[in-house]
C-alpha cells in the first residue's frame, strides 16, 4: 500500500471511489447513492451475536433512514456467500428482512482504506461508521469497539442534524432536539464583527452575543 493512500480519509474529504462485491451485485461507491445521503457501517463478523442485533435494529430503522433520504450499507470481511447465508438466517431466525446490501470486503481493501481494521483485533472489521451526503462528502466517522453494539437512534439523530445545519446554516445543541436547555432550538453561528453582534442580540433570543438560539 503506497504512502497516499495509507492517509485515512478525514471529514469534508471526497468518499474513495471504489466497486465493491455486495449481496445485491456489483456496486460503484460512492456513485451508487448519487444525490442522496448513506450511512457505511462495518461489522466485526456474520453469525455473531452483537452484530445480528445491530443489523436486525438498522433493518427495523431503515424507512427512517430512507425518509431522510438515506441509505444503509453493510460491510465486513466475510466473502459474500457468508453474508448471504446470514441474511438468510436473519430473515428466518429473526423474522428481519435485510433489505440494505452488504458489502463482501474479503480482501480488506476498502475496509483498510478506511481504517475500519485495528491491528491489535486480528483482521476483522470494528464497528464503524461513515455518514456520506449526496455529494459524496464523508461527514461523520465513528468508531465502536467490537464489544459494544451502536446506538441507531444517534445514527438517526446525527443524519437529521446534519442535514438541518445545512438547510438552515445552524449549529444544534448537545442532544437536539432534546436539549436539557435549549429543548429543539438550535444555535445561531456566532457573529464575526461588532455591527453584527450588536444585531444579534435584537433578532435572537441570546444568553450573550456570541451565544444566540432560534426555533425553526
Amino acid at each position: 500500500m503506497s504512502k497516499e493512500n495509507e492517509q485515512l480519509p478525514n471529514l469534508g474529504d471526497n468518499f474513495p471511489e471504489k466497486e465493491v462485491v455486495t449481496t445485491h451485485g456489483r456496486i460503484s461507491l460512492p456513485k451508487h447513492f448519487a444525490g442522496k445521503w448513506f450511512v457505511l457501517f462495518s461489522h466485526p463478523g456474520d453469525f455473531t451475536p452483537v452484530c445480528t442485533t445491530e443489523f436486525v435494529s438498522f433493518a427495523k430503522r431503515s424507512d427512517e433512514f430512507k425518509a431522510l433520504n438515506c441509505e444503509l450499507i453493510g460491510l465486513s470481511v466475510d466473502q459474500v456467500y457468508s453474508h448471504i447465508k446470514w441474511v438468510q438466517w436473519i430473515d428466518e431466525n429473526m423474522l428481519t428482512k435485510i433489505e440494505f446490501p452488504v458489502i463482501a470486503d474479503d480482501m480488506g481493501g476498502l475496509a483498510s482504506q478506511l481504517g475500519m481494521i485495528h491491528p491489535q483485533k486480528g483482521a476483522n472489521t470494528v464497528r464503524a461508521v461513515f455518514i456520506v451526503d449526496g455529494t459524496g462528502i464523508i461527514r461523520a466517522m465513528l468508531y465502536y469497539p467490537q464489544e459494544i453494539g451502536r446506538n441507531i437512534t444517534e445514527i438517526i439523530r446525527m443524519v437529521k442534524a446534519l442535514q438541518t445545519s445545512d438547510k438552515n446554516k445552524v449549529a444544534t445543541p448537545a442532544d437536539w432536539p432534546e436539549n436539557e436547555t435549549l429543548k429543539d432550538n438550535v444555535i445561531i453561528p456566532p457573529a464575526q464583527d461588532e455591527k453584527t453582534a450588536h444585531k444579534r442580540q435584537k433578532q435572537y433570543d441570546c444568553y450573550d452575543w456570541w451565544f444566540c438560539y432560534k426555533k425553526l
